[in-house]
């Protein structure tokens, strides 16, 4: 280790990102420092820097930023789990291990899980280096990039929204909206047996996408219509009612669109974070039991992520869109925000 500090940009306040240099973090004895290589740009980070909330969560600056990320091992005191030089992909958190909800198998909602990016002095996963759980530093193998290792975070998101949904072989499923992490959901349901997939969103160009990577149907609709009549649209288009769907918007009413389109005795997954409170037609889900369910980060799904990546059932590249360098950090937001073709950006640390 030839240096003893650390680079990272800081989120101050609405669009208010600030390099700052800080000590290198000490590491404990089940934790690795990492010299970080690719990190994604997400949607909520997106709506931190430039709305300063996410859903019911506000702003409280000063704050790392990002979460979609992939290093190499640099530093460790324990040799149990990583080596030095070990290409990695981190899942981001840091869960307790201890809590009613870490025991029963569920440590995504585990009660007093930190999820990265950390308030300063901790930084976001954007930074030359970075400390992280070593049981969270799951290896890449040589054929996954250091690009795609930082996709194995939406990706965990669309498998574990998948299994939430019980997609699985032979699934007819709907997924509304065909951002990125609608494209994400929609590359996992296929991998995992779903034969029968429509995507819809109000944009053209996310529909063509959506089409070139497999899927079967295409519905364009505009905001604010009326959750029935789409949910015909969508049987007529599909010749069925889907089992399963994929809510990516956390728009009402595209939340509306999924319950009444959804078959009786299916499931909704609600995947896009919008709005903390939104009017539902929650009645007709009841009486058809369509089971409307919610989804958070993942569980156990960075090595089924990966694994699927490495063997060629999803190939995640197309939806990296473009690319920036460390000192671009401000540049690659703006253009995430503003950009009608991205869908994925990444810095490169």
């Amino acid at each position: 280790m030839t240096t003893t500090l650390n680079e990272y940009p800081v989120l101050h306040g609405v669009a208010d990102i600030r390099m700052e240099t800080h000590p290198l973090p000490e590491i404990g004895r089940d934790e690795v420092l990492l010299r970080m290589s690719s990190v994604g740009l997400c949607g909520s980070d997106l709506s931190l820097v430039f709305k300063g909330s996410l859903g019911d969560y506000q702003l409280t600056p000063p704050l790392g930023i990002g979460h979609e990320a992939a290093g190499v091992v640099q530093g460790l005191l324990s040799f149990l789990i990583n080596s030095p030089g070990d290409r990695v992909a981190l899942e981001p958190g840091d869960p307790c291990w201890k809590c009613e909800m870490c025991s029963g198998g569920h440590y995504n909602v585990c009660f007093t899980s930190d999820f990265h990016a950390a308030p300063v002095p901790n930084p976001g996963c954007i930074s030359r280096y970075y400390k992280h759980k070593a049981a969270l530093c799951h290896k890449l193998p040589e054929s996954v990039s250091q690009d795609e290792g930082a996709m194995m975070e939406p990706l965990s998101v669309a498998i574990h929204a998948c299994r939430r949904a019980h997609v699985g072989v032979g699934s007819s499923v709907l997924i509304c909206g065909a951002g990125a992490i609608g494209l994400f959901c929609l590359l996992a349901a296929k991998a995992m047996g779903a034969t029968h997939i429509i995507m819809t969103d109000i944009r053209e160009s996310a529909l063509k996408k959506a089409k070139d990577l497999g899927a079967d149907h295409t519905l364009l609709v505009k905001g604010g219509e009326d959750g029935k009549v789409l949910a015909c649209q969508v049987e007529r288009v599909m010749g069925c009612r889907p089992s399963s769907t994929l809510e990516c918007t956390g728009v009402p009413s595209s939340a509306a669109l999924a319950i009444y389109a959804t078959r009786s005795s299916g499931a909704v997954v609600l995947v896009g974070i919008g709005a903390e409170d939104v009017a539902l037609p929650i009645f007709n889900a009841a009486i058809r039991e369509v089971d409307i369910r919610g989804t958070f980060r993942y569980v156990d799904c960075y090595p089924v992520a990966i694994d699927m990546v490495a063997k060629g059932m999803v190939d995640i590249k197309p939806l990296i869109t473009h690319r920036f360098e460390f000192q671009d950090v401000t540049k690659a937001f703006e253009t995430l925000r503003r950009g009608s073709n991205v869908i994925k950006c990444v810095v490169s640390c």
